[in-house]
């Protein structure tokens, strides 16, 4: 039986956590530009009553529900009207110029060229609204200098490096589609599709559009169409642990968004952009995700050479056999420890000469001899430990960096 005293007790303590966490965030309804673009999206049928925009000290711009969302129920429906895809692109004043140009442009580029020419355009641009909320810069490795991709790890170090190089020949490859628009515009294109602008417009695609799949088009390239800017729908942020079902409703000509569990009141909702682990989720968005379940640390080829004896004269016939067989890749540390393509690539190049035959096995799973295990385990933590101590040393460098730019 309750003493007289714990459920007020508890009533305090509640109230306290509720005071607590109002303290860290911050409504934005009365900010003007999303008084604007509410007014804007009633005006192409939508309103909502039950989620607000609010500013929260972990996720920043977010939306806060006003009401208790049930499980199954929508947390949201925007309408097609709403969405920014390539058919509205192509019925603009720029689709008769993205129709003439030979060899077709992208789904991804076209898409880009509009939101820097409406940008450009300013207050008299129809999606004025939409694109002055849209973020002034990303932080994708597109963004990052040279000297802070280096503080990644080498795994990821190569895959920002390949972005930025994709990115780069995109616009190297854009520039004459590029001139081709100069009659629509009073000022140099030049000037105008910038690679800064550029980077801009593929960073606000790329991090911010719901996927889609619209009909291949016969004026854009074969590239799969699948993006559409979804305004108020895009400030969701992700968590990991959510579950949501999401998708383009036919009948109801809407982008809807499910809640699988629910939602509380006053709560943060939140979508799941998939079970991606936080390499991905800075390649492609920009942020890591604090607990996530996914989360793993790569092994490359460069840190799983400590590991091997390069006496070994079969090494480089192991290292064949593991890349034809395409087990030089996705070799990670997760939550449980050293994956099982990890354990079974340290397997295999585990093997003495007199076991070298029986290598098809290994790489279907099967343990050599308790030795080569407790090789293969010893090895695995060498490997994390290194993993560790480059840790602490771009830690060091991080540190070194905020001194000198403080």
């Amino acid at each position: 039986m309750n003493k007289p005293g714990c459920r007020a007790g508890r009533r305090a303590r509640k109230k306290r956590r509720k005071k607590h966490e109002d303290e860290y965030k911050v409504t934005l309804t009365h900010e003007a530009q999303f008084v604007l673009l509410r007014r804007w999206l009633k005006q192409k049928g939508f309103s909502s009553q039950s989620l607000i925009p609010v500013s929260f000290h972990d996720t920043g711009r977010g939306l806060m529900t006003n009401q208790t969302i049930k499980a199954k129920n929508c947390v949201i429906s925007l309408p097609e009207k709403c969405l920014l895809t390539t058919e509205t692109v192509l019925k603009s004043y720029m689709g008769d110029y993205i129709k003439r140009w030979h060899p077709p442009v992208s789904p991804l580029l076209a898409l880009c060229c509009f939101l820097i020419a409406e940008r450009h355009r300013g207050d008299a641009s129809e999606w004025s609204p939409y694109i002055n909320i849209l973020p002034k810069t990303y932080t994708c490795p597109v963004y990052l200098s040279d000297d802070i991709i280096d503080l990644l790890p080498r795994s990821l170090q190569k895959k920002a490096t390949e972005q930025k190089e994709q990115f780069q020949e995109l616009y190297c490859s854009s520039l004459m589609f590029f001139r081709s628009l100069q009659p629509l515009f009073t000022q140099p294109t030049e000037e105008l599709f910038t690679q800064d602008a550029l980077r801009w417009a593929w960073c606000s695609i790329n991090t911010r559009t719901v996927y889609m799949e619209h009909d291949q088009s016969d004026y854009l390239s074969r590239e799969k169409d699948i993006y559409a800017l979804a305004p108020y729908l895009d400030l969701l942020n992700h968590c990991p642990n959510v579950q949501v079902e999401a998708g383009f409703n036919k009948q109801t000509r809407c982008y809807e968004v499910k809640s699988v569990q629910g939602c509380k009141k006053f709560q943060q909702a939140l979508i799941n952009y998939g079970p991606h682990d936080n390499n991905r989720l800075l390649l492609e968005y920009g942020f890591v995700a604090s607990g996530n379940p996914h989360s793993v640390v790569y092994v490359d080829i460069g840190t799983l050479k400590i590991c091997l004896d390069e006496k070994d004269k079969q090494l480089t016939q192991k290292l064949l056999y593991l890349r034809d067989n395409d087990f030089l890749r996705n070799l990670t540390f997760g939550m449980d420890g050293p994956s099982w393509r990890l354990m079974t690539a340290l397997r295999l190049l585990s093997l003495k000469p007199e076991q070298y035959s029986c290598w098809k096995s290994v790489l279907l799973g099967a343990a050599v001899s308790r030795e080569r295990e407790e090789w293969c385990i010893h090895s695995a933590l060498k490997l994390c430990n290194n993993l560790n101590d480059d840790n602490v040393k771009a830690l060091e460098r991080v540190s070194l960096i905020k001194s000198v730019h403080s």
